[in-house]
């Protein structure tokens, strides 16, 4: 009998889980459609359809700490639900719904002002409000109807255990409160919804309020459902609804924005992106405690991600150091804290490894999920690595660095020990759990790794990204080990591992075929996996590349079948597997392109690099200024606008970052010897770029350029 190889689409054969417990992300379903609206605070969200309903079976509903605790909310007036004249979100937390009453038997079309106001803060709340139009008193019922599955994210996002049997339902019978409770093993979940006004009646799970409404007359309605604490939960907006609409309650995120990096262009669109980014990365952030220190680090993304995650929250803490470092010591520090000390071959846990990804749902809590914390990432710890050298480049902390020396050097033993699984000298991965994820790199979908033919390699595999990965990071440590670790015998051993890994890797996986690319990996038996992708231009952001090489990267990724017109592919459209709608298959991704970007700068190849960063701030403009997780991969001349991949987060952590890497790319900034430098190429359609409380080195700065020239001077912080 064969003996069936493990490859990532089965990457554990005959181990894995039951087919639709996955977790993998599902399309969004047509009962929230693409005008849907979430609203978040921390490691919250509702998300809900532009009526602000929550339809039973869908994806919606109020997600607290990765468990749903309303599955269904729906408002209906005599039986029908509203129509939606307009709804946005007013911020991030908050949203406004502006609905009416559709044409019934006893009342016309139109008839009542209808308005939902929610914010999420010390709990979820809710404000519906009335007032009807007709000469002549009318009589209504107004009716809410209520689910709470206690379902868990990874469930929402596959296929939702019926809980049902299990859940208790205390109601209270004068209608002032409906309560559900869940229970199993040692996790326990509780929903509250308490009513300003008491329902006249209680109708199984539903809400029933007898309304009688004169000309003009109003009626208002408030709805809260408290929240427990748990970790990443950050300090909440807390008071009336109306002072929280109108700004006039506290907002701790707008505090937390206060004296940051503040930038202004020519461009409009440019400074209104950085301004969301800005806007979304403080929303996501989440509060944590590390050794009795308070640290903020950004949660991935809304809806799926608000968690922390190693390789999306370590790369966006890299985007986002141009505009301060407090993100990335956040990260460091936190990760740090989780950095794996066992073997363990259910989470994938090696001593010395950077998490994937922490959760805190019933399926993780009851050990039937491996994520309390996952290991399954074959980048996150070169990448941490990474990231405390270019924390050290913008701030000169020593301090940290050395605090910090054990974990660094227990990274580096797992890149060796761990990472090099046959000591072949580059980093591969194979998962040992049978939750385990098949693909460990960025490209983590089980087929984000294909040969051009299509075939799915066997593992363990090495892809390029990892190798390139891991050549910056020990030459930085080197760095490191120069200075304020003090060890320059551990210096001189990482230059030469570097140096070793740089000649042969550009022997291994340079194809000379299809005018000379990079192969995406190689598989478990060392054959090169040769489709072409967007990996390239990480191997350009780690400088494994040779300077002989660079241009033709560069033309690969701004050929026809890679760049869209939009951003740089993750799959050629020659390849196989190519699919404009596939997660990794031939979509772009904004961070993607901003690392291929800083990339392509760092080899001189500026005119490419904003060719990328404009067409990328164009299709921001074309979403609020916000660009999503990923695109799909449709040409632009054909096509015209720029369509999101149909489940993409937003916003998205490394998504908001990259406008923040674009800018600093334009800007040629970098910290050298405790000085900022520029070396500017900012293209016309920008025009002048400046920015104020620019921070490095413990100052503050002001930046200014247009063109090739530019200047920065120190400033009052």
């Amino acid at each position: 009998m064969a003996v069936v190889r493990p490859t990532p689409a089965d990457p554990t054969p005959g181990l894995r889980a039951v087919a639709g417990e996955s977790g993998d992300q599902r399309a969004m379903p047509p009962e929230l459609g693409p005008d849907s609206i979430a609203v978040l605070s921390g490691p919250t969200f509702m998300y809900s359809d532009s009526r602000g309903d929550v339809p039973p079976g869908s994806i919606g509903g109020l997600v607290h700490l990765d468990t749903r605790l309303l599955s269904g909310w729906v408002l209906a007036i005599n039986g029908e639900r509203l129509l939606v004249l307009r709804a946005e979100t007013i911020s991030h937390h908050s949203a406004q719904y502006v609905l009416t009453n559709p044409a019934q038997s006893d009342l016309p079309p139109d008839s009542l002002g209808i308005r939902r106001l929610r914010y999420v803060g010390d709990g979820f709340h809710e404000r519906v409000e009335m007032v009807s139009f007709l000469p002549e008193p009318v009589r209504i019922e107004l009716r809410l109807a209520v689910c709470a599955d206690f379902a868990d994210l990874f469930e929402v996002k596959s296929g939702v255990r019926d809980r049902s049997a299990e859940i208790t339902r205390g109601h209270a019978p004068d209608g002032s409160e409906l309560c559900f409770s869940y229970t199993r093993g040692d996790f326990s979940a509780e929903t509250r919804v308490r009513c300003s006004r008491p329902a006249d009646r209680v109708e199984g799970d539903e809400l029933v309020w007898d309304i009688t409404l004169s000309r003009r007359a109003e009626w208002q309605l408030d709805l809260h459902v408290p929240l427990p604490p748990g970790m990443g939960v950050v300090e909440p907006v807390r008071g009336d609804i109306a002072d929280v609409f109108h700004r006039r309650a506290d907002d701790p995120v707008r505090r937390w924005t206060i004296g940051r990096a503040v930038l202004s262009s020519d461009n409009q669109a440019l400074e209104r992106t950085i301004r969301q980014s800005r806007d979304d990365l403080a929303a996501l952030r989440l509060d944590l405690e590390v050794k009795g220190q308070r640290i903020m680090l950004p949660g991935a993304g809304l809806p799926w991600f608000l968690s922390v995650f190693g390789r999306d929250t370590l790369i966006t803490a890299y985007q986002t150091l141009v505009a301060g470092p407090a993100l990335a010591k956040g990260a460091l520090l936190a990760l740090a804290r989780l950095q794996g000390e066992q073997c363990d071959d259910f989470t994938d846990e090696e001593p010395g490894k950077i998490l994937h990804e922490v959760r805190s749902g019933e399926l993780t809590r009851t050990g039937m999920k491996p994520y309390g914390p996952y290991y399954g990432s074959a980048d996150a710890t070169q990448l941490w690595l990474i990231l405390l050298s270019e924390y050290w480049r913008w701030t000169g902390d020593e301090e940290t660095v050395r605090f910090l020396r054990h974990n660094a050097l227990a990274a580096l033993h797992w890149i060796d020990r761990y990472g090099d699984r046959d000591g072949d000298g580059y980093v591969e991965y194979a998962t040992r759990s049978p939750e385990g994820l098949g693909n460990q790199c960025w490209r983590d979908s089980p087929d984000g790794v294909s040969f051009a033919d299509g075939r799915i390699p066997v593992l363990p595999v090495a892809t390029c990204d990892l190798q390139g990965y891991t050549y910056d990071a020990k030459l930085r440590l080197a760095e490191l080990a120069d200075g304020p670790l003090a060890d320059p015998d551990l210096a001189r051993r990482l230059r030469a591992e570097a140096a070793t890994l740089y000649e042969r890797f550009n022997r291994d996986y340079w194809i000379e075929d299809r005018g000379g690319f990079y192969a995406v990996g190689l598989d478990g038996d060392k054959n090169q996996i040769d489709s072409k992708t967007s990996n390239m231009g990480h191997l350009l952001w780690s400088g494994i590349v040779p300077p002989e090489r660079a241009g033709t990267v560069v033309r690969q990724l701004m050929g026809e079948d890679m760049f869209t017109g939009w951003g740089i592919r993750t799959l050629s459209w020659d390849d196989r597997l190519y699919n404009a709608l596939g997660y990794h298959l031939g979509t772009v991704w904004p961070h993607d392109n901003s690392i291929a970007v800083l990339g392509m700068a760092r080899y001189g190849y500026r005119a490419e690099a904003n060719r990328i960063s404009l067409a990328l701030l164009e299709v921001a403009e074309q979403f609020g200024h916000r660009l999503p997780e990923a695109m799909s991969g449709f040409p632009r001349e054909r096509l015209l606008f720029a369509v999101p991949y149909p489940t993409a987060c937003s916003p998205q952590a490394w998504a908001s970052g990259t406008p923040l890497a674009l800018v600093r790319a334009m800007l040629g900034a970098d910290p050298v010897d405790g000085r900022l430098v520029l070396d500017p190429d900012i293209p016309p359609e920008i025009g002048r770029i400046a920015a104020e409380r620019v921070r490095a080195f413990g100052h503050c700065w002001e930046v200014e350029a247009v063109g090739r020239t530019g200047h920065v001077r120190l400033a009052e912080c």
